[in-house]
C-alpha cells in the first residue's frame, strides 16, 4: 500500500457521456468517483465533495466495481455489465446494474450468471486470541504461542479482524481499544484513530479502499485511509 501519511491533492474534472449533467471532481485519485451514501433509510451516491450524483432510491447500493459472475456469463450480450463501470443496486427486492448516470442499464436474470474464475486467496494473516485479548498471527511462521517473537502483534487488543485485500501480505485490521474501533496495519502502526464506535467487516476496503464507520452506531459513512470523510452535505 502507498504511503499513508501523503495526501493526493489533484484536482481533475471528469466528464463522460456515462454521467449526469453534474461535474464529478476528482480530488484523490486513490478514492472511488462515486461512493455509496445513505439518506432517509435509501442509498444513492456522492462524488468526492459530497454532493449527490444518483439520488438514493436504493435499499442496497454496491461500489462500481467487476461483477465476475456476469463477466463469465454464457450470454455475450450481458458481459459488459460485469465490467468496474457499472454498481450493482437493489430496489424492492431486484436487483440491478447502473452506470455512473445512475440508468439502469441490466436487471439481473438466474440464467445469465457464470461462474466466476478468479483465483481464491487465502488470507496470510489471522486474528489469534489469547487470554482474552487478541493478536495477529502469519501463516507458516506460527506455532507456539508461548513464543511472543512468533506473534506479528502481540495480544493486546479487544478484538480484531483482518479485513479482504487484494494486496495479502499487508491488509487492514479492524482493531478495538478501550471501546472504539480503529484501524490498524501488520505493523501495529495506527491507520485510522481509535474514535469510531463501529467499523463494519465488509468488502469496502477491498471494492473501494474506503472503510464504514459510524460515530454514533446509527449514521454510517464511507472514509479513506486519511480519515476523511465522504458524506452527503
Amino acid at each position: 500500500m502507498k504511503n499513508t501519511q501523503t495526501q493526493k491533492t489533484t484536482l481533475k474534472k471528469v466528464t463522460s457521456q456515462k454521467l449526469n449533467s453534474d461535474e464529478v471532481l476528482l480530488l484523490d485519485e486513490e478514492v472511488p468517483l462515486l461512493i455509496p451514501q445513505k439518506k432517509d433509510g435509501k442509498f444513492g451516491y456522492v462524488n468526492q465533495n459530497g454532493k449527490f450524483i444518483i439520488q438514493p432510491e436504493y435499499h442496497i447500493a454496491l461500489f462500481f466495481g467487476e461483477d465476475c459472475n456476469l463477466l463469465y456469463s454464457l450470454n455475450e450480450k450481458v458481459k459488459k455489465y460485469g465490467s468496474k463501470n457499472y454498481a450493482t443496486v437493489d430496489k424492492d427486492g431486484i436487483s440491478y446494474r447502473i452506470n455512473m448516470s445512475g440508468k439502469i442499464v441490466y436487471t439481473y436474470k438466474p440464467a445469465d450468471l457464470g461462474v466466476c474464475k478468479a483465483e481464491y486467496k487465502k488470507s496470510k494473516f489471522h486474528a489469534y486470541r489469547l487470554n482474552g485479548k487478541y493478536g495477529l498471527i502469519e501463516d507458516g511462521r506460527f506455532v507456539n504461542p508461548a513464543d511472543k517473537k512468533q506473534f506479528t502483534i502481540y495480544p493486546t487488543y479487544d478484538y480484531l479482524f483482518v479485513m479482504e485485500s487484494e494486496d495479502q501480505s499487508n491488509p487492514m485490521i479492524v482493531a478495538t481499544s478501550n471501546d472504539r474501533f480503529g484501524i490498524i496495519d501488520t505493523k501495529n502502526q495506527v491507520i485510522i484513530p481509535f474514535e469510531y464506535k463501529d467499523i463494519k467487516r465488509n468488502y469496502s476496503w477491498k471494492l473501494g479502499h474506503m472503510f464504514e464507520v459510524t460515530k454514533d452506531d446509527v449514521n454510517y459513512f464511507y472514509i479513506d485511509v486519511h480519515n476523511k470523510a465522504y458524506r452527503s452535505k
